[in-house]
């Protein structure tokens, strides 16, 4: 993939109907829709997929992976409930589309990747485009204990259950948001520490992510 920047009026026209069709969707918080009209998420694609980009779909990344589609990353982003200077823990950095969204929102962005190939993409693509996270290469399902607690902890791939990991890494008061179920169909789980014991589980909607692979998990 050749790294072309290139953002004129066509692209962020494109963002704005974006942004209208997922408010149409129920999406409602104006600070995670003006991220996703201000983020090129062309930029993420080969040139020649650049039609592709603002449909509100997945598309293939390479290594059996995909750019997860705009509606789930404003989903997973809005259940969040970002604050600025939020310290989160991204489990499965992929294209990296979603890490700049919680830049965008203020977060202090840790973020991990388990394929090298695609690791290896993502931390020349992002700071080439402003946005310097944490990049860490390694077993996501273990989260990255060294740096925790976190604030807040997403999971951008379908896991069979929650690990035990994650919560351990969570702040009290924090928020997890992980897909939870089979390898074709899950959950969105939300988990909120409210104590060092103790744990409050919401489900909400179902989506279809990739699997999570790692120790804790497939």
């Amino acid at each position: 993939m050749a790294y072309k920047f290139v953002d004129n009026y066509r692209e962020r026209g494109a963002r704005k109907k974006l942004v209208e069709h997922l408010k149409s969707r129920g999406i409602a918080d104006l600070k995670v829709l003006n991220a996703i009209g201000k983020i090129p998420r062309h930029f993420f694609f080969d040139e020649t997929f650049w039609n592709q980009a603002y449909k509100d779909i997945a598309f293939p990344i390479g290594g059996g992976q995909t750019i997860s589609q705009p509606y789930t990353v404003a989903y997973q982003t809005e259940v969040l409930h970002i604050k600025k200077g939020d310290k989160v823990l991204e489990i499965g950095t992929g294209s990296g589309y979603q890490t700049c969204v919680l830049m965008e929102l203020g977060a202090n962005v840790f973020t991990i990747e388990r394929q090298e190939s695609i690791y290896q993409r993502t931390i020349k693509v992002l700071p080439g485009m402003g946005y310097h996270a944490k990049f860490f290469f390694g077993d996501g399902s273990l989260g990255i204990s060294v740096h925790a607690p976190y604030d807040k902890i997403i999971v951008t791939a379908g896991a069979p259950f929650v690990p035990e990991v994650l919560l351990k890494q969570l702040k009290i008061g924090g928020i997890l948001v992980i897909p939870v179920g089979n390898e074709h169909a899950q959950v969105m789980v939300t988990v909120i520490r409210v104590s060092e014991t103790d744990y409050e589980k919401i489900e909400l909607d179902t989506f279809r992510f990739v699997p999570l692979v790692g120790d804790q998990a497939w």
